[in-house]
């Protein structure tokens, strides 16, 4: 008998360790560190310049710059799903999984711009995923909520 309870002590304990952890981040870590420089990636990507210098196409160029693009967008996509999380969305309001939902829907057609090489939808989405990402950051804005001080979001399990 002892055997078969130490055999489900240590079934339950190893199961309760594979629980979520807490992110390693809070959400104003993660969108400084990962979001935005991913986000700059996709704007930088397709640019119409008109200067001093005169006018000028900033386009990708190689297979690689366009796999370049397309990686940003799929890991926005990871990073709304993320955000979907109960890590991030407890004490938030329900707003908050459809702000995140919108980013990894026009990440979806961020992703497809890039896949296709399409320059001018390429330029389209990015004016799109900067609205989704102004929209929500009204709502939420970076200096508000228990990320701000620097604590990180609850766990799962909290």
């Amino acid at each position: 008998m002892r055997t078969r309870t130490f055999a489900v002590f240590t079934i339950a304990a190893l199961l309760a360790g594979c629980r979520a952890s807490a992110p390693a981040e809070t959400v104003q870590q993660m969108m400084k560190n990962k979001v935005q420089p991913t986000a700059q990636v996709y704007w930088d990507a397709v640019q119409y310049i008109s200067d001093e210098n005169g006018n000028r196409d900033i386009v990708p160029q190689t297979d690689a710059d366009w796999e370049k693009v397309r990686k940003a967008a799929a890991d926005l996509q990871d990073y709304g799903k993320l955000l979907q999380t109960d890590a991030y969305t407890k004490g938030r309001n329900p707003d908050w999984v459809k702000f995140s939902q919108a980013m990894v829907d026009v990440s979806k057609q961020a992703e497809q711009a890039a896949k296709d090489k399409n320059v001018d939808k390429v330029f389209e989405v990015s004016g799109t995923m900067y609205n989704v990402c102004s929209a929500c950051h009204m709502v939420y804005p970076a200096t508000v909520g228990p990320e701000a001080s620097g604590t990180p979001a609850p766990s799962p399990s909290a």
